[in-house]
């Protein structure tokens, strides 16, 4: 799998193929939270920020899934959730990891996830403290499978109007 990595000023140019592989992951799905004008607004608002990162697998021509984020601002955090005792300094907050379900199950899923932390501080995970994403709560395996990858609960929110209960789950990059 070759992984290509984006940034802001290539916002524009991997939209489509960012939203297209979201109506495939949810398609089915009759809630309105899941649609694509809804989840437009939300790549528009990460990929709007100037340390917003991307990195996609692609599979010769066909891309394969997604992960991006950006780090937060000094004392942000997910709306309506409280940041966990302890959980403090620079952090990255991962928004979307969607993988085409012909790759889940593979491995595709970490080596995207590895690669966007790996580029997230600029190609140093020693730049930053944590890493930050939601789960939906609805899902145990997804909660699992970031567990296994280092990731722990630490809370739980509706971050928007409408949206389901997320677990929020923190993984630690601070050496020991």
């Amino acid at each position: 799998m070759e992984l290509r990595r984006y940034t802001h000023a290539d916002a524009v140019k991997v939209r489509p193929m960012l939203l297209d592989i979201h109506d495939e992951v949810y398609s089915g799905y009759p809630d309105p939270f899941h649609s694509r004008d809804r989840f437009s607004y939300f790549v528009d608002l990460w990929s709007g920020r100037e340390d917003w990162r991307c990195v996609a697998g692609w599979e010769g021509e066909t891309p394969v899934g997604y992960a991006y984020g950006s780090k937060f601002k000094p004392g942000g955090w997910w709306k309506g959730a409280v940041r966990p005792v302890g959980v403090r300094g620079r952090i990255f907050a991962l928004s979307e990891l969607m993988v085409r379900s012909r790759w889940r199950g593979t491995g595709r899923a970490r080596q995207i996830h590895d690669a966007l932390l790996d580029s997230a501080g600029s190609g140093l995970t020693a730049e930053l403290d944590f890493v930050t994403l939601l789960v939906d709560a609805t899902h145990p395996k997804v909660r699992a499978l970031y567990e296994a990858w280092g990731y722990e609960p630490g809370g739980e929110c509706a971050s928007s109007d409408g949206s389901p209960t997320y677990t929020v789950m923190v993984r630690s990059l601070r050496s020991s």
